[in-house]
């Protein structure tokens, strides 16, 4: 490769991947979904909010793992069950298990909202 004059060598890098591949394809599907609404990731902060009783000031964002938060598996559960309520939507236990960020909740509750409208 020739750059204004001077050469310069180019290595390659060789990855190797462990057998079962990327360790975040393991599930038995993937699934690409498009954001969802802001209103909906601030739905979902305010209902884990009130299911872990945070208080006002600390700080959730769609990133925010709820085992961060402080929830086990029981709340979680809880918050499923929130979301499930304020959004009339029925959440599938294979799905729920998968939920570990508001974002994914969120995300989630966009596509379960989707299928629901096109039914």
């Amino acid at each position: 490769m020739v750059i204004t004059g001077r050469t310069t060598s180019v290595k390659l890098i060789s990855v190797g991947w462990a057998k079962n591949g990327f360790p975040s394809l393991r599930s038995s599907r993937f699934h690409v979904s498009c954001a969802a609404k802001p209103e909906t990731v601030q739905k979902v902060c305010e209902i884990v909010r009130k299911q872990l009783a945070l208080p006002p000031e600390s700080e959730l964002t769609p990133e925010s793992k709820f085992s961060a938060l402080g929830a086990d598996s029981l709340d979680t559960v809880e918050i499923v069950m929130g979301l499930e309520e304020e959004f009339d939507i029925s959440v599938e236990e294979e799905n729920s298990q998968n939920i570990t960020t508001v974002q994914e909740a969120a995300d989630l509750i966009e596509n379960l909202i989707q299928k629901k409208g096109e039914a």
